[in-house]
Formats: C-alpha cells, sequence, structure tokens
C-alpha cells in the first residue's frame, strides 16, 4: 500500500486552527532555521499542551515571538544587532502581505526597530570595511572599550558571510576578555563549527564554556549542536550532544527533545528515541511531536505493542493530541490491522473537533486494504465525498494497493485508469501490483502498456525489468516475457551487460535456451571476459539444474565464435559430459585444450583425472597425473590427493602410493578427516604397520573419529601383522563408539584363522553371536579354511552342517575350500560330489575352482581328466594362469609324466608366465 505522508498535509485543506503549523513564515528559515518546530513544543506553567490560536488572530508582536521562540531553542537576539533588527523589519513588511497577516498595534514596534536601526548605522561603519569584496573586521578602530552586545553584533553579522573571519574575531575576543559569561558568542561560534563539521573542535568549546560558567550552563549551546545534527542526520553525533549534555547537568528544553525525536524518525534509532523520550517524561515536559515520532518509530518497526503502549502513555500525561498525534494513531493501528481501534481513534479525533481529513481517509483505507477488506475500503473512498472532501493521490494509490492485494484485477485497473485520468502519476508500487495481476490474468497487452508507464514515471531500466521477470516468474508464466518485453527497454537489454545478463539467467532458468541464446546474439554490448563469464555461469545453472542437455546445447551456441577456448568453460564441460557419460566428447574437449596450449590449473586436471575414472580408463588416469607432475606449479589440495590415492589402489601399484604418502607429509597440507580416512585405506599395504598406526593415532588426536571402514582397515592390517593385542584394544574402542559391523568380526575372524588361533577365532564368533549379529558367510568361509588347514577335520564337518542348518548360502569361495581339503585327503568321491553340488546351484567353476581341482585330480591319480579341466576352462572364457600350469606341473610328476610336464613347463614359459 501507498506509504503515509503524515507531515504533508495542506493547509488548505485543513482548519488552521486544528492544524500544528510552523509558527513563522519561511522567509525566517534562512535565518532563523530552528523555527520550524511546531508550536505544539510550547511548555504552558503546568506542562501541559494547549491547543494554539489562529496566529493571524495573535496581538503579539512578530519579532517578540521570534525573540521568545529563538530562546527557547538557543539562539540569543542581541539588541545592538542591525543584522537582526534589519531582518526583523523585512520580515514584518513580507508578512503584512502574506496570509498571516499582524495587526496595525505592532508597527509602532516595528519603527522603533528601524530608528534604532538608522540610529547606530554611522557607528557599525567604523567597525567594517570591505576586504577583496568580503565584508572584515576594522580592527584598527576596535578596541577594548568595545561592549559585549556592540561585540556580539558584530560577530553575529561576521558569522553569516564568513567562517574564517567569525573565529578570528572571535579569537579577538577571547584576548579582549569579551567571552566571561557571553553565551551568546559561544553560541554563535558553535554555529560556525557545526556548519564545518569541526565537532572535536566543538566538543572543546563546549568543555570550555562548562569550565567557565560551570553551573550557569544551560540549553542553548547544546541545542545548537544538536539541532546542526538533525539537518544533516547525523544520529550518533546527536546523541553524543545529548548524553553530554545530561552529563553535564544540564537540563534540556522542549526544543531539544523535539529536534532529537525528529533525528531519531529519521533513521529509526530506536534504542536512543526511547532513551530522550523517558528522560523527557523524567524531566515532566510534554512535547507532541515527540509523541508522535516514537509512535512512528515503532509503527515502522512493526513493534505494535510498543507503539499502542505510548498511545496509552498520551492518555496517562493528559497530552490533548494535535493532528500529527491523531494521525500517526490512526496508523498504528491501521497498519496492523485492527480497524475498529483505528475508526474509534477516527471518532475521538472529530470528537476533539478537528474537521474530517484526507490524510485519515487514506490511512484507513491503506488498513483495510492490508487486510483485503476491500469492501470496507470502497464505503470509506465513497463516503470521503460525503464530508466534503475529494479523494487525492494518496487516496487512488491506495485503493489500487488493496484490491490488488485482494487480487481483483478489475477493480485495480478502473481506479488505476481513473488515477491516470485525474492527472495523478502512480508509484511504483502501484505498478508493481498492476504488472503482477496482468501477469496472473493473462493481460500482455496491459503489462506493455504498464511498463510503458514504469518507464513515464522515470523508472530505471534494470527495476523494470527485474520487476516484469518477478511478476510472470510468480505467475509460472515467464515463457511469455519474450513477446512483451520490447521497445526502448528491449534495446536497454541489449546495450546493458547487467540487464542482458539478468533476462538471459531468467530465461535459461526457465528452459527457454532459444530466447537466451538469440538475446545473446542480438546484444551490442562487447565486452569478451564478461561474455565469457557469462556463458559459463548460464552452463553452470544448468549442470546444477540437472538440465545436462541445456548445458550443452548452451555450450554448442557458444562454440560457434573462433577464438582460445576458456578453461574453466571447457572444464564445466568435461564434467558435464562425464556426468552423461559422454566420455568421448569429454575427452575431445580435454585433447582440444592439450592442442591450445593453454596451460592447465588444479581444477582443470582433477576434473580429467575424475573423468577418466568414471570413465573406468584408471591408465589414462595416471597419464594425466604424470602429465600434472611435470608441470611444477601445480600443487595438489586434499580433494586431489585423495584421487590420485584411490586410483594409485585400484592399479595397485604400492610403490607409486608409498611415494605419494611421503610427498602429502612434505607438502605440509592440513589433513582433513577424508584425507586421513583415505590414506589409511589406501596405503594399509603400501606402509609399513607402525606408520599406518602412527598416521591412526595423529587422526585420533586431532579429534578426527574414523568411520567404519578405516577402523576395519586397521582391524584388518593389525591382525595380518599378528598385533592381536592392538587389534582387541582397537575393537573395544570401536564397540564403545558404536562403529562395529559384520565386517570387523570377520576381519577379525579371518586374522585369527589365518593365524592358526583357533581358539579365539571360536570365541570371536561366538562374541560375534552374542552382539546380535548373525554368522556371516564369511566368517563361516574363515573357519573352514583354518580347520582344514589344521587337518580338524570334525570341526570342518560341523561347521558344513551348522551352515546348512541355517541355510547359509554357499559360495565359490566356500565350494573351493571344500575341493581343496578334500582333494588333499584324496577324496575324489567328495570332491565330485561337490562340483555336482556347485553346478546345481547354478554356479559354474572359477578360477580357483579349476586350480583346485586340478590340483586334487593330480593327488588322486587322475591325470587325464586334469588335462581335460584345462581345455574345459578355455571353452569357458577362462584362461589359465600361472597357478594351473604349476599345478598341472606338479600332477604329471606326481604320476610320473616327466615327458609331458616338460612340454607344459615350456607351453608355461612361452605364455611368459615362469618367473
Amino acid at each position: 500500500m501507498a506509504s503515509l505522508k503524515l507531515l504533508s498535509i495542506s493547509l488548505d485543506t485543513v482548519d488552521s486552527r486544528k492544524l500544528n503549523f510552523t509558527a513563522n513564515p519561511p522567509q525566517l528559515s534562512d535565518h532563523f532555521p530552528i523555527f520550524s518546530f511546531t508550536m505544539s513544543c510550547i511548555v504552558t506553567a503546568s506542562n501541559r499542551v494547549k491547543h494554539v490560536k489562529n496566529v493571524s488572530s495573535s496581538e503579539t508582536n512578530l519579532c517578540s515571538m521570534n525573540e521568545s521562540k529563538e530562546t527557547d531553542i538557543g539562539i540569543e537576539n542581541d539588541v545592538g544587532s542591525e543584522v537582526f533588527v534589519g531582518e526583523c523589519s523585512n520580515v514584518s513588511r513580507k508578512v503584512k502581505k502574506g496570509r498571516y497577516g499582524v495587526k496595525k498595534g505592532s508597527k509602532r514596534d516595528v519603527d522603533m526597530s528601524l530608528r534604532f536601526r538608522r540610529g547606530a548605522r554611522e557607528q557599525e561603519r567604523e567597525y567594517f570595511f570591505a576586504n577583496d569584496g568580503e565584508l572584515d573586521v576594522n580592527y584598527s578602530v576596535i578596541g577594548a572599550d568595545l561592549s559585549l552586545d556592540e561585540c556580539n553584533a558584530i560577530l553575529k553579522r561576521l558569522e553569516k558571510y564568513s567562517d574564517s573571519k567569525s573565529l578570528k574575531f572571535f579569537e579577538w575576543m577571547r584576548t579582549n576578555g569579551k567571552l566571561e559569561k557571553n553565551v551568546t558568542a559561544y553560541n554563535l561560534v558553535l554555529r560556525v563549527f557545526s556548519r564545518r563539521e569541526d565537532w572535536d573542535a566543538a566538543e572543546k568549546m563546549i568543555m570550555e564554556v562548562r569550565m567557565s560558567l560551570g553551573a550557569k550552563l544551560n540549553f542553548q549551546l547544546f541545542n545548537t549542536l544538536i539541532y546542526a545534527c538533525n539537518k544533516r542526520g547525523c544520529v550518533e553525533l546527536g546523541a553524543k550532544w545529548f548524553h553530554m549534555m545530561l552529563e553535564c547537568d544540564v537540563q534540556p528544553n522542549v526544543a531539544t527533545f523535539g529536534m532529537l525525536m525528529g533525528l531519531y524518525k529519521k533513521s529509526w534509532s530506536v534504542e536512543e528515541a526511547e532513551f530522550a523520550f523517558n528522560q523527557m517524561r523524567k524531566l515532566g515536559l510534554v512535547c507532541e511531536s515527540a509523541y508522535s515520532a516514537m509512535i512512528t518509530i515503532y509503527t515502522r518497526l512493526s513493534l505494535y505493542e510498543k507503539a499502542e503502549e505510548v498511545i496509552r502513555l498520551i492518555r496517562e500525561d493528559k497530552v490533548v493530541p494535535n493532528l500529527e498525534n491523531w494521525l500517526v494513531m490512526l496508523n498504528a493501528y491501521s497498519q496492523q490491522g485492527k480497524l475498529e481501534e483505528a475508526e474509534l481513534v477516527l471518532v475521538s479525533m472529530r470528537e476533539a473537533g478537528f474537521s474530517p481529513n484526507v490524510v485519515a481517509y487514506n490511512t484507513l483505507i491503506t488498513g483495510y486494504g492490508k487486510v483485503s477488506n476491500t469492501e470496507a475500503a470502497q464505503h470509506l473512498f465513497l463516503s470521503i465525498k460525503d464530508v466534503g472532501l475529494e479523494p487525492d493521490e494518496t487516496t487512488y494509490r491506495s485503493m489500487i494497493e488493496g484490491w490488488g492485494r485482494a487480487g481483483n484485477y478489475r477493480e485495480a485497473k478502473w481506479y488505476y485508469k481513473e488515477l491516470k485520468h485525474l492527472g495523478y502519476k502512480p508509484n511504483a508500487s502501484n505498478l508493481y501490483t498492476l504488472i503482477n495481476l496482468q501477469a496472473k490474468y493473462e493481460d500482455e497487452e496491459g503489462a506493455v502498456n504498464t511498463l510503458d508507464d514504469m518507464l513515464k514515471i522515470g523508472c530505471q531500466h534494470s527495476s523494470i525489468l527485474g520487476t516484469l521477470l518477478q511478476a510472470y516468474e510468480k505467475a509460472g508464466r515467464t515463457d511469455n516475457v519474450p513477446r512483451i518485453l520490447k521497445g526502448s527497454l528491449y534495446q536497454h537489454v541489449l546495450f546493458n551487460l547487467t540487464s542482458c545478463s539478468i533476462l538471459v539467467m531468467a530465461y535459461v532458468k526457465h528452459g527457454l535456451i532459444d530466447d537466451a541464446m538469440k538475446v545473446m546474439g542480438d546484444k551490442r554490448w562487447k565486452d569478451t571476459v564478461f561474455e565469457d563469464n557469462l556463458y559459463h555461469l548460464l552452463i553452470c545453472s544448468c549442470k546444477d539444474s540437472g538440465h545436462l542437455a541445456n548445458a550443452v546445447k548452451i555450450y554448442s551456441h557458444m562454440h560457434i565464435c573462433d577464438g582460445k577456448p576458456n578453461l574453466h568453460i571447457m572444464c564445466t564441460m568435461i564434467d558435464t559430459y562425464s556426468v552423461m557419460g559422454m566420455f568421448t566428447e569429454a575427452e575431445k574437449l580435454y585433447l582440444n585444450l592439450k592442442s591450445s596450449g593453454i596451460t592447465l590449473d588444479l581444477i582443470a586436471f582433477t576434473v580429467v583425472v575424475r573423468m577418466y575414472v568414471k570413465a573406468g580408463s584408471l591408465k589414462d588416469a595416471c597419464a594425466v597425473l604424470e602429465t600434472m607432475e611435470k608441470q611444477k606449479d601445480i600443487e595438489p589440495d586434499a580433494y586431489l590427493y585423495c584421487d590420485m590415492l584411490r586410483i594409485y589402489q585400484q592399479c595397485g601399484m604400492l610403490d607409486k602410493l608409498s611415494y605419494l604418502y611421503y610427498k602429502i607429509l612434505k607438502s605440509g597440507i592440513t589433513w582433513n578427516q577424508e584425507l586421513y580416512d583415505c590414506v589409511i585405506n589406501c596405503c594399509a599395504r603400501a606402509l609399513p604397520i607402525d606408520e599406518l598406526s602412527r598416521v591412526f593415532d595423529e587422526m585420533l588426536q586431532h579429534g578426527f573419529t574414523p568411520n567404519i571402514i578405516t577402523l576395519n582397515v586397521m582391524l584388518d592390517s593389525y591382525g595380518k601383522a599378528k598385533q592381536f593385542k592392538r587389534v582387541r584394544k582397537l575393537f573395544s574402542m570401536a564397540k564403545k563408539l558404536g562403529l562395529v559391523d559384520v565386517i570387523s568380526y570377520n576381519t577379525i575372524i579371518a586374522a585369527y584363522g589365518q593365524n592358526k588361533n583357533l581358539e579365539s577365532m571360536s570365541s570371536t564368533v561366538q562374541e560375534m553371536q552374542f552382539d546380535g549379529f548373525s554368522v556371516s558367510l564369511e566368517a563361516y568361509n574363515s573357519m573352514l579354511d583354518a580347520y582344514a588347514k589344521e587337518g580338524q577335520m570334525e570341526n570342518f564337518k560341523n561347521v558344513l552342517r551348522r551352515m546348512k542348518e541355517t541355510s547359509c548360502t554357499f559360495d565359490h569361495y566356500t565350494y573351493n575350500i571344500m575341493i581343496d581339503i578334500y582333494g588333499e585327503q584324496g577324496w575324489i568321491n567328495e570332491v565330485v560330489g561337490v562340483l555336482t553340488e556347485l553346478k546345481e546351484c547354478g554356479l559354474r567353476p572359477d578360477l580357483c575352482s579349476y586350480n583346485t581341482l586340478i590340483k586334487a585330480y593330480g593327488i588322486a591319480g587322475m591325470v587325464e581328466d586334469a588335462v581335460g579341466l584345462v581345455k574345459e576352462m578355455r571353452e569357458n572364457g577362462i584362461e589359465p594362469d600361472k597357478i594351473t600350469y604349476t599345478n598341472m606341473i606338479t600332477a604329471l610328476r606326481r604320476n610320473d609324466k616327466f615327458l609331458e610336464a616338460i612340454k607344459w613347463s615350456l607351453w608355461m614359459k612361452q605364455m611368459g608366465l615362469q618367473d
């Protein structure tokens, strides 16, 4: 809704007897600017405010009124001042012609002033002379016998023309002893310091006056400084002078609080305003504008409860509200939707004698619009004319906002047309409301007209564009923007980098790639760096939102342009193609980068390495890493180090892993948890157990909690190193952390089995079951293998029986163990039975199965069957390895087939399998 401007009330439409108007005419504003404070700040003897009578009926002389008002603020009038008397008489003549006519009775006083000025003219001419066209003091004719009034008159005149000459004469007064208890002189110089914003000098001056006057120090000096801060909007400085005023035991007057609260209202300084307001009430002073300012600040900050508390204080302090007070109370209730209370305020306002006011009606209409009570707002609008008023610009603006908030485009449009028909201008809020309704109700023609109106009232092109995009995005109709955006607004987009980027980003966000690329093709600005950055941003936007095809489309459009490829764009596209699985296209971009001569940076190498890893081409990934290592200026970060460790681990490059580990140590890089986990997991087989243990301990000391995989790797490493004390200690820690899983038990069971510690193996299996884990296939296999190798066939058979009882499905490893142990025992029938069972369960013998069978057949003297197995292997696509040939040669020798054994040995050598 249109904001309420409470202080811009026209005196033509409101009874001046009820208004809180300025007592002094504008002609005085240059010389006595502090007079602009309202007459509502005059305090009666009982500290209660009375209504101000009509100025035109006042019998008080204007000049004497000015003297009284000026003294309140802090500027004294000097009897000997030609400037003041002259100004006063001039003002009197001007005022007689204005609407605030002064009665004839005051003419006598003015004539006396004129006679005084003429009598002093000859003497004053001796004090001044023209120096380079500027007024200056003739120090040769003035002396220490000059009176205080004469000195002050000279200083006052200089203060209006020259700061430097004023300060020079002030120092002359100091030298000649004219400053003792001379508050007027100090006040005038403070005005000079305020104009020059020399606040340090002003503070020193205050301290000097305090030392000089002591208890006689009054509000005038501080009011001069506070007034200057009020004019400049210096909130902190204004508060500083006020606090200093209190520290000096100087009691502020009503004008002090009027200026302060006005200053705080401008900047919504709620804490300082509350402090000043409370001080005013403690001193028993009443300034209506202070109450209004406090309510306005609270309302603006949506602190409605506090605003209502101030309204209660108005009644409690027996303040007779002026028009401004009524209006801010009305606004406070309207802004929070308390329209019943607002209506009661309006009734009380009328009962207090205030005539109907269009601002009050506008405030209520705004309130009803906020709560979408359009019927009440409409009723108020129609009743404005009934009370003898006319709806103004704000009225129509508020009605547009109210109907717009209610979503009624037809009514909002009607009031908008009426607003323009009456010659009023819509504000930015009206246009924003209208464009949102037009977007929602698909009135593209109306939207075009609204855009034109925005341009006519001077809205910035970029602001208009932002409003248009926001409205149509909210309505879910961004695809209609290209049809609306034309004319000067579109031309602005083509010539302005920022607006162009905003538009194409919006188009891309909503999938309008063709429209975005058309704008990029039509643009008239030329900035290669900005254009590349914009394309990169568009591609990243599509990639991040999962619209990878759109990213490719944008890249294809910009790829038409000739020139050196952009490294960042190319890297993003390599990553995009990798996510899409288009590794050939990604590799083409990488090769293009290499051939272009562009030096790859850390990010580029990381992206390319990950591309090859995703493609499963670890060999190419290693080649890229070798290229990177040759480029001396590249120092991998923690993430690339992790990628390198994983690649070398998958490739089984233990030497590389060891070299890279020590390189990481020397690099001085800060280790994070991911790097610790990766080093331990990948380098477990490449590092000595003590070094691996040191890294793990360091990880714990730095406060990192290892994950389950890291713990299991360490358990496996300790187990293989036969360090079972460390195994139990680590396992205990893992249980406390809740990081034990089935794999943890499997690892420990396998370690005990491989080291023939069958008792500990068995107890670990029992512990596994006690902790709620089922015995896994891997654990059973470890037990079978351990018992088989120790020849404990009874325990072996017991394990097999338990596996069958628990319906544990056998895998290749299980069958291979059985074949191996039965073959070692020469139980060929059992071997055949296991082979049959293997095939019946849907499994085919793997390489290990065949190697084990060949060994078993050799032990059983079935050499021909062993040779047949080799043939069967090749038929099933399994290529014999070194163990296959070794087992065949052993079988042949065992059965005295030495010639055949030699032949197999030669074949093995030809295959490159012999050491």
